[in-house]
């Protein structure tokens, strides 16, 4: 019974956890520290998968598998010439992402200015560091 239940569940997990817009997807691409490497070099132009797989120490099935995470996201595209798999970056998807942080971004800077407006008002009241304690400020 505990396999049936657990084998269940991972179901239900991997088939509801799936994200189904494009913005999830990239997202979800973009959450692997590797992934996000293989984009960096990616920017320099077209790399084939062993030239993507020199510069990481995991093997080339487990490179293969992050660009068909990057592909399924539409951040890369992968042709053939022959032996060699050329792949390119493809910056639309991180366009969307771009315009969606975007909006946030009058947000946060008005939180940072109220926090610079509160951390200098109270940098104004406190005493300067150097002044010795008087015998009112004791602990």
């Amino acid at each position: 019974m505990m396999y049936f239940t657990y084998r269940l569940i991972n179901q239900v997990v991997k088939y509801v956890t799936q994200p189904t817009d494009t913005l999830s997807t990239t997202f979800s691409a973009l959450a692997d520290p590797t992934r996000r490497a293989i984009l960096a070099r990616l920017t320099g132009g077209e790399l084939s998968v062993t030239e993507l797989a020199k510069g990481f120490a995991i093997s080339l099935p487990a490179i293969s598998r992050h660009l068909k995470v990057l592909e399924h996201a539409g951040l890369i595209a992968r042709g053939r010439d022959a032996q060699w798999r050329p792949c390119r970056l493809e910056a639309a998807p991180l366009k969307e992402v771009a315009e969606f942080t975007a909006r946030y971004r009058e947000f946060y800077e008005e939180s940072f200015e109220r926090l610079d407006a509160y951390l200098q008002a109270v940098h104004k009241d406190a005493p300067p560091l150097d002044e010795p304690a008087g015998p009112d400020t004791a602990p």
